[in-house]
């Protein structure tokens, strides 16, 4: 995902100055929208931060939108923190993609959906991404002590997998479960923040949320498994190809399964239930949906979890009515 240092086949852009980049059509690199606005020398960075994609974003801070609704005290507590979360997930987001860029630079250049990334392209050195990295983990460090101090144990804790995952994917044919780990800890973090403990149905939350991340993630990385072969880079794509439905079905079962314990344990009320058919079904519609071979269904199947994930905060706001 944007995160991730994954790859992707495609046809080559143009590079045509720092802001420049090459995209192949079934992908969504590229400057445009606020972004494109922007003055040329602050374009880099939005783009090593991949604000240009927010779909990263919304899915880093989806499980800790599942935790407020399930468990924040009040509305406004809920609310508070849901924008707490979502500046804290864009600039955790941007960091991590940093992090992995680092790692990742010259293997990118080798890659057509990622040769014009702005390491790899030499639109941003090296120790410019340093600095940024500094900044932004500063940034969030200002978020982060707002909150109590659960909160902030397991923030400082998240910083391990994220330094974890541009490692695993060269040593395992599961990096997807080390990013689960890592962007679905808003789901325990949240939790936290909302309660001041992590109970029961904290850590369902994070069950639930890992199983949907390493099924989504999945889908993703086909489209990149041409190249990951020539690079060298393993992913569950590439171990279960033509066994990914049977494995999806596995991994958003057990999603499903443990939303539903959570909201048992929350306390969630009757209106729950219903409500948690829908994101259930629209993650059957992906599964039914997928064909592996075409990268561009691919990504748009990646890209419709935010809506599931919306779904599923839904429910759990119902479940309070």
């Amino acid at each position: 995902m944007d995160m991730r240092g994954s790859t992707g086949t495609g046809t080559t852009g143009t590079e045509t100055g720092a802001a420049a980049q090459p995209f192949a059509a079934h992908t969504d690199i590229r400057a445009r929208g606020w972004v494109a606005r922007l003055p040329r020398s602050w374009q880099p960075y939005a783009l090593l931060m991949r604000l240009d994609r927010p779909i990263g974003v919304w899915l880093l801070l989806l499980p800790a939108l599942w935790a407020f609704a399930l468990a924040a005290p009040d509305w406004g507590t809920g609310a508070w923190l849901a924008a707490l979360f979502g500046l804290g997930a864009t600039i955790m987001r941007g960091a991590g993609c940093i992090v992995n860029d680092l790692w990742d630079r010259e293997l990118d250049k080798k890659v057509t959906r990622t040769a014009g990334r702005p390491l790899a392209s030499g639109a941003v050195t090296a120790r410019r991404a340093v600095v940024f990295l500094v900044a932004l983990l500063l940034a969030s460090l200002g978020i982060l002590v707002q909150l109590n101090p659960l909160s902030i144990a397991l923030g400082v804790l998240s910083l391990l997998p994220v330094a974890l995952y541009p490692a695993a994917k060269r040593v395992t044919d599961f990096p997807q479960a080390v990013l689960g780990l890592t962007f679905s800890w808003g789901a325990p973090m949240g939790f936290a923040a909302a309660t001041g403990h992590l109970g029961a149905a904290g850590l369902a939350l994070y069950a639930a949320a890992f199983l949907w991340i390493l099924g989504y993630d999945t889908v993703y990385a086909h489209q990149d498994r041409e190249d990951d072969v020539l690079v060298g880079i393993r992913s569950t794509a590439l171990h279960f190809g033509e066994r990914t439905r049977p494995f999806l079905v596995a991994c958003y079962s057990g999603t499903v399964a443990l939303l539903a314990l959570a909201g048992w344990l929350g306390g969630a009320g009757p209106w729950f239930w219903p409500a948690l058919a829908v994101p259930a079904l629209m993650l059957a519609r992906q599964v039914r949906r997928l064909d592996i071979h075409d990268p561009a269904l691919c990504l748009r199947l990646f890209q419709s979890n935010r809506e599931i994930g919306l779904a599923v905060a839904l429910a759990y706001l119902a479940g309070r009515l």
